[in-house]
C-alpha cells in the first residue's frame, strides 16, 4: 500500500505541525501506542491543543 503522506497531512487535525510523523498515520499511531498515548487527531480541538495525549486526557475530553 502506498502512503499518501501529503494528502493525509493536508487533512490532519493535529496542531503539532513540525512532527516528523505528520501525514504518516501508521507511524503516528504506532508511536503513540508505544508511549501508551492516543494520537492528537482523535481528540476534540480544544483538548488536542493541550498536547496531552494521555488516555486520561482523552477520557476527560469526552466525558
Amino acid at each position: 500500500m502506498e502512503c499518501k503522506k501529503e494528502e493525509n497531512a493536508s487533512t490532519c487535525t493535529c496542531t503539532y505541525t513540525t512532527c516528523d510523523k505528520r501525514g504518516i498515520c501508521c507511524e503516528c499511531i504506532a508511536y503513540h501506542r508505544r508511549l501508551g498515548e492516543i494520537p492528537g487527531c482523535l481528540f476534540p480541538p480544544e483538548a488536542e491543543r493541550t498536547y496531552d495525549r494521555s488516555i486520561a486526557a482523552f477520557i476527560k475530553a469526552y466525558k
